[in-house]
């Protein structure tokens, strides 16, 4: 799945501090009573109490690898919220520590802040908490005698400020709101629960500027630093300096520093699951739709009576039901800058009348309108440039039933299969045409697109592959100048009207080819990884240069559409054309790799982009070698290409970091990173597979029986309709690797997790004093293999071979390179008269 739902399972595991403004809350007046609600807008507007400032001498926060230090100032405490204190207000001299647990992470805390750990002074924070602060800091607390002047000074700024965290403090005090059934909450999480604490300090640092340090003990990554950043052509970032779990109870050792990371970044806000979606739809071009979703849940764990969903921004809820019955619900919208706010999506919280109890299952019914479709001219219509159009809680697998209704005119199409309707249909008003579409099997993810399109369809075995495409191409669509041609003039002084010539045919022209194209995806894929995963294919035109995936449907853009004569107008350098004739191929790819089997966290997301890409790009290297090692040569040089301000992508970090590289300092650094080295580390997994095997006479690639290929059908017969993490890929690859590979004959790829994949180097790799020896009839040959532009303990698998006479090449075999300097010794064939590392180019190295 490309760039459809980039996951929000941090933000539902407690990270929402980032994501919510002053909230536009429920207008739902057949609900007398809003307690939430106002619990809410006090939580967001709240000020300082005069009557709750003191003096701070020597104080300190400490909460894992956090320190704040109140050394000398003034601090206000704000009123009440339910009888706690939820915020305070420093001015004065403070400081803040913290240290970031890891190599990739203390980099990351570099890039922004040039220091490897954050260790800044501060002359004024502003803090929110949901624990018993002012008992904490206590001791430590004099009765102040400005308190009414300081209140007075700093309750704007406050109070301007407060509404930053008021959804995540409604999540731990909507536990206190009164039960339908008249009880009294209680804030104290029961049964077992991780504990709730929360404190968000946004501190004005003297070096740093404004910037936001979290501790959220419910959240898979429990400290985070981050800063609201302004590119220089107005484009706002929220860069995320570092995030990070704390270390795991003793209990529950920790193997290697990469597995603490892992498993704070899996953990997801999962204790309610979305088993169906049952969505009816009005589609009404070209911008509106009104729906009803009906969602079925139930409920794994119990916690906060607040349930948290992901929807459009440019969609307005209108009423939540459970069971039928009204319930209370808040709006908010996204902070600038944040990854929610790019997809388009805003925050909404659903407030259960009771709380929850583990095996509890319910129905939420959402009615809700407006402008979720953008219109891009000649019958083009699409959803998801304005965010995702049905309440979610982030990539879940789930079934759908999808029901709309539209004009006359024009095709819908969306995932699942068609369906005749059950008995109770779908209204229409006025001759409107009606559809319906079932998943056919649990999902990640739905969508639909509506057009003027012309239908063509074939076959790849039994999968039908339908195509869509429109008469024109969007109104922005980059277009060449009209070409004129002049006749040749048998008579010079005979006047001839010169022809003109479109610049480009309709797109509907080339849907046989693009068609085509997917079919053959499909066959080769399914050869290797099984059967494709649904009933069948479609796929349709999307204004731009970017393609979506979703289950069973693909959208492609419209340069897809277009033949290479015509891209040739449109397009750049000779790689990127042949990138682009690979898109249909990429996107189907992705219905094995993102839909099928979804990454488990943002840290996991790569392999979903890296591994598609780089199935596409095998059928390119078998039918064009020379193609494939140019777009392979130029992800190689984009890595390293230096900006004006002499960085390289390459340095924005490892692919690990998923949708932290797009920053104010790289924003091109999540497609460089995940699409370049990501297939970069795929090419070298596969390779350094392959070359083992060709060496023990073993089935080598291409073929659908390589070992690469084996590895992948054993994934996805493993984890199909599940998630999957970066680990656990690659302990499923490293199940039957070869002795030749076992770095200290250790049956694991820990090295390469380590080195490459939480690693953003580009090493140069040199042979220095090579020696061939022979006793007898045997020779060998042995040197050392330098390894440089790395970190000191990179190991790397390098392809040693021999030159025969006539410039024919054999692979001796792979060697790590451990650290700068690494010996080897080789057998070599009679004739062998010269060493070469890598010729073949199967290692992520730096351009020669």
């Amino acid at each position: 799945m490309t760039k459809v739902l980039l996951t929000i399972q941090v933000l539902l595991a407690g990270a929402l501090w980032i994501a919510v403004f002053p909230a536009s809350a429920a207008r739902d007046n057949s609900v007398p009573a809003k307690p939430a609600e106002a619990l809410y807008l006090q939580l967001g507007q709240v000020g300082l109490d005069p009557s709750r400032v003191y003096r701070v001498r020597g104080a300190s926060l400490s909460r894992g690898a956090l320190q704040i230090s109140l050394e000398d100032g003034t601090i206000g405490f704000t009123q009440d919220v339910m009888g706690k204190i939820t915020g305070a207000f420093f001015e004065g001299e403070g400081e803040i520590l913290l240290l970031p647990p890891n190599e990739v992470e203390r980099r990351s805390m570099s890039l922004f802040t040039g220091m490897a750990i954050l260790e800044e002074r501060f002359a004024t924070a502003y803090f929110r908490f949901n624990e018993d602060l002012v008992e904490e800091l206590r001791a430590d607390l004099r009765e102040a005698e400005n308190g009414k002047e300081f209140a007075e000074r700093w309750n704007p700024t406050a109070t301007n400020m407060a509404s930053t965290d008021a959804m995540r403090l409604l999540l731990t005090f909507s536990r206190m709101l009164p039960t339908k059934s008249g009880d009294e909450g209680q804030l104290a999480p029961s049964g077992g629960l991780k504990p709730d604490h929360f404190l968000h300090a946004r501190v004005q640092g003297l070096k740093l500027g404004v910037f936001d340090v979290v501790f959220d003990s419910t959240a898979g990554e429990q400290l985070f630093a981050g800063q609201s950043q302004a590119t220089k052509d107005g484009q706002t970032y929220y860069d995320v300096w570092t995030s990070f779990a704390l270390p795991a109870p003793a209990a529950k050792p920790i193997r290697r520093e990469h597995v603490e990371q892992e498993e704070g970044a899996s953990a997801r806000d999962d204790r309610v699951a979305l088993r169906k979606f049952a969505i009816t739809t009005e589609v009404l071009p070209p911008k509106q739709i009104r729906a009803k979703a009906v969602v079925q849940c139930e409920v794994r764990d119990s916690g906060p009576r607040a349930l948290l969903f992901e929807l459009s921004r440019f969609l307005q809820i209108e009423s939540v039901q459970l069971n039928g019955e009204p319930v209370e619900f808040i709006h908010n919208p996204a902070l600038d800058g944040t990854e929610l706010a790019r997809r388009g999506n805003d925050v909404m919280a659903v407030i259960m009348p009771e709380p929850l109890k583990p095996g509890q299952k319910f129905e939420l019914t959402f009615v809700y309108s407006g402008e979720v479709l953008a219109e891009a001219g000649s019958g083009l219509l699409y959803v998801g440039a304005r965010g995702i159009w049905y309440p979610n809680r982030g990539l879940e697998m789930a079934t759908f039933d999808l029901q709309f209704s539209y004009p006359q005119g024009w095709t819908l199409v969306a995932t699942g299969k068609q369906a005749p309707f059950a008995t109770e249909s779908i209204a229409t008003t006025g001759g409107e045409q009606t559809s319906r579409w079932i998943s056919d099997r649990p999902i990640p993810v739905a969508g639909f697109n509506l057009g003027k399109y012309r239908e063509v369809s074939t076959k790849a075995g039994d999968v039908e592959v339908e195509t869509y495409a429109t008469q024109g191409l969007e109104r922005d669509f980059p277009r060449p100048p009209i070409q004129v041609i002049e006749p040749v003039r048998p008579n010079p002084t005979e006047p001839v009207k010169p022809m003109m010539v479109p610049p480009e045919p309709p797109p509907s022209l080339n849907e046989v080819r693009v068609g085509e194209e997917a079919a053959r995806a499909v066959r080769y894929f399914s050869d290797r990884f099984g059967p494709f995963p649904y009933s069948h294919l479609v796929l349709t035109q999307l204004p731009g240069r970017e393609s979506q995936g979703w289950p069973g449907l693909i959208f492609l853009s419209s340069y897809a559409f277009l033949d290479p004569h015509e891209r040739e107008h449109s397009r750049g350098s000779n790689p990127r054309m042949l990138l682009v004739d690979t898109v249909p191929a990429h996107e189907t790819a992705h219905q094995w790799w993102g839909d099928l089997i979804v990454w488990g966290s943002y840290r996991d997301q790569w392999y979903s982009e890296g591994l598609a890409n780089y199935c596409a790009l095998m059928m390119v290297q078998e039918k064009n070698p020379e193609g494939f090692r140019q777009i392979m040569d130029m992800y190689r040089q984009e890595l390293v290409e230096k900006n004006k301000d002499g960085m390289a992508p390459m340095d924005a970090g490892p692919v690990t970091l998923g949708t932290r590289l797009l920053s104010s300092q790289f924003p091109g650094g999540y497609e460089a990173i995940n699409y370049g080295r990501g297939t970069w580390l795929f090419h070298m997994l596969r390779s350094m597979l392959n070359d083992v095997a060709k060496q023990e006479n073993k089935p080598a690639g291409p073929s659908a029986d390589e070992p690469f290929m084996r590895s992948l059908r054993k994934v996805r017969q493993r984890y199909e309709g599940r998630m999957i993490s970066t680990r656990e890929l690659l302990d499923v690859v490293a199940e039957d690797l070869p002795p030749a590979l076992r770095y200290e004959g250790k049956k694991s790829l820990d090295w390469f997790l380590d080195g490459w994949i939480n690693g953003t180097s580009l090493p140069s790799l040199e042979l220095k004093g090579v020696k061939f020896a022979a006793k007898g009839a045997d020779s060998s040959v042995s040197g050392m293999i330098v390894q440089k532009d790395a970190p000191p303990d990179l190991v790397t698998s390098v392809p040693v071979y021999a030159v025969l006479g006539g410039k024919r090449m054999v692979l001796l075999g792979r060697v790590f390179a451990d650290g700068e300097e690494s010996s080897f010794r080789l057998r070599t064939p009679a004739g062998a008269h010269k060493i070469v590392l890598d010729p073949y180019e199967t290692v992520l190295t730096r351009p020669k």
